[in-house]
């Protein structure tokens, strides 16, 4: 067998493998055996069948598996030995020439390699890079004390006077001011979601029993959806039939009223007697969102990072003819699929470019993901998740159940592990170059956020 290489250009490689009778014979042989073995032929014993029948039916499938099996062992060795970084996966060339095996050996196969641009990247205390420390002020942490409050609240339902700046929601029976038309009991309200000034002023001071005429058409003008789920109509019905005036009655008013700044509120947050007072509330808030806010300055910084090596490394040049070429084979099913692969291409191949700078940095900061490293990140994933509605206090054992399922899936396994990687570079980085610390607030910093993410 016959190996060869040309990569000319660092990133487009020819790989040739020239296939000898003397490569796969001993392997056909073997393979034939195993079928006489198996073979259950009409008029002989199982094992028993003459050689030369087992050649004649299944003597070009096994010499076909077996070369298949010889060049597959051989490209993949000769990547491995060669420590080729490829993209993708090999491809049959554009240069193959039709394989008769009916003819005898030798047979040359030939492979499209995408290579890897080469290139180096390393950052030491010599390079300096923005990080963004968010300030914990008093009212950041006044808005989390309201989240509480709203999260603990309850709903009350003695109120006796409708009140727009409590965005209270009515209940009452609604009656078509027409002939036959619809009456309806029990049609849930809230004033404050109208679109309209004036039909929205009908509601001011409305108290329980009053009946107030308006009309849903003029109420929500450009919303049909609206109109029909307070009309409670069908699919079928048309918001058309029913563009003139109803009634009203209140029969109930729901106010939601936030739960008091007190020790059950405090016990319900962090547990039981964790918190004493509202200044100490207020400090283990202050610690809450200092260590969360920590996050998403690391995140601000690994995207500060990645704009650096960018900007450090240049561009680099791809096989393109060979990565787009890949990229339709494998969305072949797709409809339109060579338009959209040529319409994402440059956002695919920037990712790409990431991808290689990143793990040159993990391989420089020896950076390892562990099966420890990936449940650990599904623990932080999970705990964020319950953040988001206020649950702060999440047992233990709950955390890892819901992790272990997050972990089930391939998916979000690989996403997780990927993460792992993401945030053990962030802690190596941040101690090795030099951090241009810059203070900013939680609103600027949203705000950053959002002009970056439309920038890209």
């Amino acid at each position: 067998m016959k190996v060869s290489f040309e990569n000319p250009d660092k990133i487009n490689g020819l790989l040739t493998i020239t296939v000898e009778e003397e490569d796969y014979k001993d392997e056909v042989e073997k393979q034939l055996k195993d079928y006489r073995k198996r073979a259950n032929i009409r008029g002989f014993r199982p094992g028993n069948a003459p050689m030369g029948l087992i050649r004649r039916q299944y003597g070009e499938g096994a010499k076909v598996d077996s070369i298949n099996d010889v060049v597959g062992k051989a490209l993949n060795k000769y990547i491995e030995d060669n420590k080729l970084n490829l993209l993708g996966h090999p491809m049959a060339s554009e240069k193959q020439q039709q394989i008769d095996l009916d003819k005898p050996a030798p047979y040359v196969f030939m492979f499209d390699l995408a290579i890897a641009p080469e290139f180096d990247l390393d950052l030491t205390d010599k390079d300096q890079i923005d990080y963004y420390d968010i300030t914990v002020d008093d009212a950041l942490i006044d808005r989390q004390v309201v989240m509480f409050q709203r999260n603990a609240g309850h709903t009350d339902n003695t109120a006796k006077e409708y009140d727009a700046t409590q965005n209270d929601l009515l209940k009452g029976d609604l009656r078509e001011q027409k002939e036959n038309g619809l009456v309806l009991s029990g049609v849930s309200l809230m004033p404050e979601y109208i679109k309209v000034d004036d039909q929205k002023k009908l509601f001011d001071g409305a108290k329980l029993g009053d009946i107030i005429t308006f009309n849903p058409r003029k109420a929500y003008p450009d919303n049909d959806g609206e109109i029909k789920a307070l009309l409670k109509l069908g699919a079928d019905d048309k918001v058309e039939d029913h563009e003139g005036d109803f009634t009203f009655q209140v029969t109930e008013i729901s106010r939601f009223v936030p739960a008091e700044v007190n020790q059950d509120l405090f016990d319900g947050v962090y547990g039981k007697d964790v918190v004493k007072s509202e200044q100490e509330f207020r400090d283990k808030i202050k610690e809450g969102l200092s260590n969360q806010l920590v996050n998403d300055s690391d995140y601000e910084f690994y995207y500060n990072v990645r704009k650096y090596s960018e900007a450090k490394v240049g561009e680099l040049t791809f096989p393109d003819s060979l990565l787009k070429r890949q990229l339709i084979e494998s969305n072949k099913d797709k409809k339109n699929v060579e338009e959209e692969v040529e319409k994402n291409y440059a956002g695919s191949i920037k990712a790409l470019a990431w991808e290689l700078m990143r793990d040159k940095l993990a391989v420089a900061n020896n950076i390892q993901v562990q099966d420890a490293d990936v449940k650990a990140e599904a623990a932080v994933a999970t705990r964020a998740q319950f953040a988001q509605y206020g649950m702060t206090s999440v047992p233990d054992n709950l955390i890892e159940e819901y992790a272990n399922k997050m972990l089930s899936n391939q998916e979000s396994a690989r996403r997780l592990a990927s993460d792992a990687i993401d945030r053990k570079l962030v802690q190596a980085l941040k101690a090795k170059v030099t951090l241009n610390h810059k203070s900013i607030s939680l609103d600027d910093f949203n705000k950053m956020i959002e002009e970056q993410n439309k920038a890209e």
